[in-house]
């Protein structure tokens, strides 16, 4: 028995040591040509005070951007049982496809920005009761009304499908595989263009987005509110932490890693909307920007969207600092 536990130690030791330095030494080779997009959602624009439109508009034309990612909200587009709202998501892609701009619009359950699920209330009305069974049934005609209104457009080159549903985080009920599954049958039954999974890029190794996705997409944040120890962190990972999950990626499913949401406006303790200027300034400022910006170039991964356009604006228009928006435009 002895002997069988040192073999272990032994054993456990190598590999400790191996997944140190397989995860956190080495050195990317930065991409040659990194496409930067933005992610915008017309709910969190509204939430920080700004005309979301204006805001949209400003995207479009001032900063000239090209790679957009827009989140669409279940209880904006269905407030009512099958009562669709779609005026504001058609004016968004119409705006998007006269200026050529390339979309990816992310729909399902959990598609992002606090509390993450955007469950209308009259759904959330029915999980309590006996009616809880048709729950799944909401969520894919809801999906199935979306996608075939707008698979005809032109701007639209992929559909992200939920937003690391696998990941705990938000006010969410627990999303099963089996439900996924049937989300992305769906989708594959309607349109033909791909489908990006997300999943988390500090907690996870991504295998259950390759396996579900045609294109992975990862979340990269640099400093947080971590609430589990109730401080203000900066994550330990380096760079080649992400490029090397990358690589497992494409060599054990054959697929392309994109970072779906780099971290360039604040994470506070409280929403941002709830948080002081000064505080906001403790997870970014304008040289923490920067040096985000400077990692993610540095993992090697060659598709960026920037999670936080909407402060950007917040921050030219009343937070009296235009240098962030300023600053993207030589990035578009």
């Amino acid at each position: 028995m002895r002997k069988i536990l040192k073999y272990f130690s032994i054993f456990l030791s190598f590999f400790i040591i191996f997944f140190f330095c397989f995860f956190f030494v080495g050195k990317p080779k930065p991409a040659e040509k990194i496409e930067w997009g933005v992610v915008f959602s017309q709910k969190h624009s509204k939430l920080l005070g700004l005309d979301w439109r204006e805001n949209y508009l400003a995207i479009l034309d001032d900063l000239k951007v090209k790679n957009l990612k827009i989140i669409v909200h279940w209880d904006l587009i269905e407030p009512k049982e099958n009562e669709y709202f779609f005026e504001d998501l058609d004016w968004q892609i119409k705006e998007a496809e006269e200026k050529n701009a390339k979309l990816i619009l992310v729909i399902g359950m959990k598609t992002g920005r606090w509390p993450e699920c955007h469950i209308p209330e009259w759904v959330k009305f029915q999980i309590p009761n006996s009616k809880f069974q048709n729950y799944e049934k909401f969520l894919l005609d809801y999906l199935k009304t979306v996608i075939e209104r707008y698979k005809n457009s032109k701007a639209i080159w992929a559909w992200q499908l939920e937003n690391e549903p696998f990941f705990p985080f938000g006010e969410c009920p627990k999303i099963k595989k089996d439900l996924v599954k049937k989300e992305i049958e769906l989708v594959r039954s309607l349109d033909s263009r791909p489908i990006i999974f997300t999943d988390s890029g500090e907690f996870s190794l991504w295998i259950n987005a390759a396996k579900f996705g045609d294109i992975v997409g990862t979340t990269l944040h640099r400093k947080v509110y971590f609430k589990e120890i109730k401080k203000y962190i900066t994550y330990p990972f380096p760079p080649v932490y992400y490029w090397r999950k990358a690589k497992l990626i494409d060599f054990f499913f054959g697929k392309k890693v994109i970072i779906a949401e780099l971290q360039a406006e604040p994470w506070c303790k409280n929403l941002i909307y709830n948080c002081p200027l000064e505080e906001q300034k403790i997870t970014m400022n304008f040289e923490q920007f920067k040096k985000n910006v400077n990692f993610a170039r540095n993992t090697g991964i060659d598709t960026i969207y920037f999670w936080g356009v909407e402060w950007w604006y917040w921050m030219k228009e009343k937070g009296e600092d235009p240098r962030f928006w300023e600053n993207v435009k030589t990035f578009f």
